[in-house]
């Protein structure tokens, strides 16, 4: 057949060489990414009526972008966010195939000017102060789990990490000091360090002594672990996620604020929604939570402004001529406030 064209010389750099090399992809952002990119080809081979290796570069211009996002989001039934993503992806390639070839160079002049699909913002989940409380004061700490547990669930709170990085954390990558840290390994290899407030390394001193009695500060084993065949292995995600709704459930009977599903990831939210809300700017917020874009942050500020605008509603009431001018839009981020929240300006 013959590939007379640069494309797919293009399209191998890229998945062999620029991600995982120079963009220090990690394997599942460069699986997602080639999976992404492999369904946009399919695409277009449709489209054009021609067999896959007769898709050139020139069909990825702003018209077949646009309509392959239509397709994902109306055919293929996907979300916005999916939608925005598979655009991440698409412009992703072609920002490098532009340094490789003119014709590239063009197109990808072109699709800069295709734009996201603006996503429905919904409140965003999380606890209060007091529910978090609840659900760490349910283990019992006199025992060797619920001591475990307990910590645990204090630990994935105040560090705001993910389940999946939570379960990666070794002993190595803690360390202790006058300026206690944890060095977290998150999503697409990226690494970032956390401070460990004084309360939490009181309980991990405690842990550490169960836990870790005879192991070294520089080993590999895993922070949390169970046993298998007398041998540590990582604890599951699964594990983790059982533990705390386990946990959650005893905490609603006497707190009917926490939802029915209580969760891993709503101590994240939560951690970064007491940031907020105590001050913290929101690019140290996710700088901490080790965000690739800033503006996934603002969800925190659009949940605070959303809290605010809800309380204001339910103190007027029903009846009262206060509600011919109770304008909701008053209480959203404008623009000019956004940027200046984002960039750390307020």
């Amino acid at each position: 057949m013959g590939l007379n064209n640069v494309l797919f010389t293009i399209i191998l750099e890229y998945f062999d060489s620029y991600l995982p090399m120079m963009r220090k992809s990690s394997p599942k952002t460069v699986a997602t990414y080639r999976k992404a990119i492999e369904q946009f080809l399919d695409y277009l081979k449709e489209q054009n009526d021609v067999r896959l290796y007769q898709v050139t570069i020139t069909m990825i211009n702003r018209q077949s972008v646009s309509s392959y996002l239509d397709y994902v989001e109306t055919e293929r039934k996907c979300s916005v966010t999916t939608r925005n993503h598979r655009l991440d992806c698409i412009r992703s390639f072609m920002k490098y195939a532009a340094t490789r070839n003119l014709d590239a160079a063009a197109m990808w002049a072109e699709i800069q000017n295709v734009t996201h699909a603006k996503e429905q913002k919904t409140p965003v989940e999380y606890l209060k102060i007091s529910s978090v409380e609840a659900i760490i004061a349910q283990p019992d700490a006199t025992t060797r789990m619920g001591l475990r547990d307990k910590f645990l669930i204090l630990f994935i709170y105040q560090t705001g990490m993910r389940v999946a990085e939570l379960v990666g954390i070794r002993l190595r990558d803690i360390q202790m000091g006058n300026s206690a840290v944890v060095t977290i390994h998150g999503k697409g290899a990226k690494v970032r360090k956390v401070p460990m407030r004084e309360k939490l390394v009181e309980h991990l001193k405690k842990y550490l002594q169960i836990f870790h009695p005879e192991s070294s500060k520089y080993s590999d084993d895993f922070l949390f672990y169970t046993i298998h065949n007398n041998q540590h292995t990582k604890m599951t995600e699964d594990n983790v996620r059982r533990l705390i709704q386990r946990y959650g459930d005893l905490a609603r009977k006497i707190d009917s604020t926490i939802p029915q599903s209580v969760h891993p990831h709503l101590f994240r939210h939560s951690i970064a929604m007491h940031l907020y809300q105590n001050g913290v700017p929101l690019t140290l917020i996710s700088q901490w939570l080790g965000h690739s874009r800033l503006e996934t942050t603002f969800i925190y500020a659009y949940a605070d402004t959303e809290q605010k605008r809800a309380a204001i509603e339910k103190a007027i009431p029903e009846d009262s001529t206060l509600k011919a001018y109770l304008n909701a839009e008053r209480y959203t981020e404008d623009d000019d406030d956004l940027i200046k929240r984002l960039y750390g300006l307020k």
